[in-house]
């Protein structure tokens, strides 16, 4: 048989047929999403470093910011006096010598090895001698050449089996040959308005920049180029919602909603009021709800979400409510049994581990006419599971759920109102564009009462007495989490593990008290039974991974340890918090461990402050969109270049494009924007599919 021949040259050829890719790197692209020579080609760095302006060791100065290329001549790890490990490497130039000090890293030990070529971007401080201590290094293995020419170095995003540098050999042997395939597909007039390069240009900036002005130019245009699609796809699918209402209209009727709000034994916020009368509007409208409640942690969003599940109860209808795990399932039931029980109503919960005869009559009641509140999990959109007359339909931490989850509850009643939470906080602006198919009501105020939790940075010698203010919290009747990034010790990260911990822990200082362990790898069962032992308080140290971050109250933990914070981001740790703080007991949350110079300003911020949105916002600008959205995509990644918060101003640039174009041609269906929309429907069909936006 002969061998298969090579298609012709286009930008869909699979990248098996480019030259320098055999199997083994096809199936090393593949696992990053490169499939084409199209995919290849925006395949964008994720950094630059800017090896024009190298500078001689010898010349380097204390206090100056600066890049060296040197070869390691020398390396090893230290132990200092407070237990911290420093990785150490010896670097030599044809000018000199000096050494590189890596704090808290000891690890790389393993990945750099003696004659390996690093560039390294850092300050040069005094530390018996010069020291450099790396902000960022790429290590280019024997490659001295690799940046003779004094270029800029792109870095790219990699896989085992494919480094950066190959991947960047490969785009530029590639680059002139498949770059003139790429035509405009942008209409002129956005490209004139939004002042960004053509996308020939674009590509030839990004891959073969000659300063890094040029390389941030090319990136401006690919990245809003994204902005503009989720704009575009996001009001589009707005637009159509709307025209498709054939829906409930509710009557506000003020029988149930008043009488909670005559029971409450608290005053609603200025936010939740606010927040009430946006989703009332909604539900009395013509039109079907679709809105997003955001809040911080403990700021009110089940007192919000009850209110709209009362409006359509008067109304008649029935209301189901989903959360991600059958704990906080049995809590808004607890929660919501109490705060209606003066109106004489009893929610009706739903979940896999019901009985028999409980299933039966939860069956029974959601069959009927009568109006009922159904709380649940993901059994609520089971085939089994059927209304009778669905008007609400409400999913708590919201990100926790896929989006067929999200539109299959929806889809159990005649398109009943939407209402979806999270206690991920983000700037304003941001939701917009994340959530642009959704109108967002915002809680931003701490309900009265709702104490503050003490927040503390301290070092790996202060463990002794950590562990001794944790035991005095417990003497007085309180529990406490101590949560650790891994489930088991690594040869790959020099971090203590979950096991590791709660072996110490229950065999060490805590040998007295009560201590379980909780993480991700237990089966569903044995999690509920160790998070109902903590509820219940047979349990009193939790140690955990972060399967505590949606979690349950416990209104009598206190303290939050967490270990190696420099492993989480400000978001995480924000919601790790959360978890303490929910009695009326002071609480507290210590982050112990060394960090780096630069890691411990970054944990600052949130010792500093406990507003989620403040600390949203920072983690952002800090760790980009990746760790704190991973799961609000419509099927794939809809942002792999741009940030629409750093790049806010081109981020309302996008926008505006995006009204006007729709405003002049709603459909893209006109000549001009022809081609737009077909990369539109190529690069997003599953959005489009979800959407359902043509």
């Amino acid at each position: 048989m002969s061998a298969a021949r090579a298609p012709g040259r286009s930008l869909d050829t699979a990248v098996t047929y480019l030259s320098g890719v055999g199997p083994a790197r096809a199936d090393a692209l593949r696992r990053l999403g490169i499939f084409t020579a199209r995919d290849l080609f925006l395949h964008i760095p994720h950094r630059y470093e800017d090896a024009s302006t190298v500078s001689p060791i010898a010349k380097l100065r204390i206090g100056d910011d600066v890049t060296v290329i040197g070869k390691v001549v020398s390396k090893g790890v230290l132990p200092t006096r407070k237990g911290l490990r420093v990785f150490q490497a010896v670097v030599q130039d044809a000018s000199g010598l000096i050494e590189a000090s890596f704090p808290g890293q000891p690890f790389l030990d393993r990945t750099i090895k003696k004659d390996d070529v690093l560039l390294l971007t850092g300050p040069v401080r005094f530390f018996h001698g010069r020291q450099l201590v790396p902000r960022e290094f790429v290590n280019l293995g024997a490659d001295e050449g690799a940046t003779a020419e004094g270029r800029v170095l792109s870095v790219y995003p990699a896989t085992e089996g494919f480094s950066f540098k190959q991947i960047r050999s490969l785009i530029e042997r590639h680059l002139d040959e498949y770059l003139p395939l790429f035509t405009e597909y942008l209409p002129p007039e956005v490209i004139a308005r939004a002042g960004v390069p053509p996308i020939g240009e674009a590509l030839r900036a990004v891959h073969r920049p000659t300063s890094l002005a040029e390389a941030h130019r090319g990136r401006s245009r690919l990245a809003f180029e994204e902005l503009l699609s989720v704009h575009v796809l996001q009001a589009r699918a707005k637009a159509l919602a709307r025209e498709a209402r054939a829906g409930i209209t509710f009557t506000n009727r003020r029988e149930l909603t008043s009488k909670l709000k005559a029971s409450l034994p608290f005053e609603l916020t200025g936010a939740q009021v606010h927040a009430v009368r946006e989703i009332v509007a909604d539900m009395c409208s013509d039109r079907r709800m679709h809105r997003l409640l955001q809040g911080d942690v403990g700021s009110g969003k089940t007192v919000v979400a009850l209110f709209a599940a009362l409006l359509a109860m008067e109304n008649d209808y029935q209301v189901a409510m989903m959360a991600p795990t059958e704990l906080l399932a049995e809590q808004h039931a607890r929660t919501f049994t109490t705060l209606l029980a003066p109106l004489g109503i009893s929610p009706v919960l739903v979940t896999g581990s019901l009985g028999a005869k409980a299933r039966r009559e939860a069956a029974t009641l959601l069959a009927g006419a009568a109006p009922v509140l159904a709380v649940g999990t993901h059994a609520l959109v089971q085939e089994s599971t059927t209304f009778a007359r669905l008007g609400l339909a409400i999913v708590d931490e919201q990100h926790r759920f896929g989006v067929e989850q999200r539109g299959a509850l929806g889809k159990k009643g005649a398109r009943p109102d939407v209402l979806l939470m999270s206690a991920t906080p983000i700037p304003r602006s941001l939701a917009l564009t994340l959530y642009g198919d959704l109108d967002v009501s915002v809680l931003d105020e701490r309900p009265p009462g709702r104490q503050p939790v003490t927040t503390a940075r301290r070092p790996e010698s202060a463990r002794e007495k950590v562990y001794a203010f944790v035991e005095k919290q417990l003497e007085a009747g309180r529990q406490a989490y101590v949560v650790l990034p891994i489930i088991e010790e690594s040869e790959k990260l020099a971090l203590r593990a979950a096991t590791q911990a709660f072996e110490e822990l229950r065999t060490g200082h805590f040998a007295h008290r009560r201590v379980a362990l909780l993480h991700g790898r237990q089966s569903s069962d044995e999690k509920d039974a160790t998070m109902r032992a903590f509820r219940d308080g047979t349990v009193d140290v939790l140690v955990a991974t972060t399967v505590i971050e949606v979690g349950i109250d416990v209104a009598n933990a206190t303290v939050m340890l967490i270990e190696h914070p420099e492993r989480f981001g400000l978001s995480q740790l924000h919601q790790l918090r959360g978890r303490v703080g929910r009695g009326a007991e002071e609480s507290f949350c210590i982050l112990l461990g060394d960090v780096s110079p630069e890691t411990a300003g970054r944990l600052d911020i949130f010792v500093d402050t406990e507003d989620g949105f403040e600390i949203a916002r920072a983690d952002l600008q800090l760790r980009g969109m990746g760790d704190l959205f991973g799961e609000r995509q419509h099927g794939e990644t809809m942002f792999k270049v741009a940030d629409p918060l750093r790049d806010e101003e081109l981020n309302e640039v996008a926008r505006a494009c995006a009204t006007e174009l729709l405003a002049a041609d709603p459909a893209l269906s006109k000549k001009e924007h022809k081609a737009f929309h077909d990369v539109l429907r190529k690069r997003y069909a599953r959005a489009i599919e979800l959407f359902r936006v043509g």
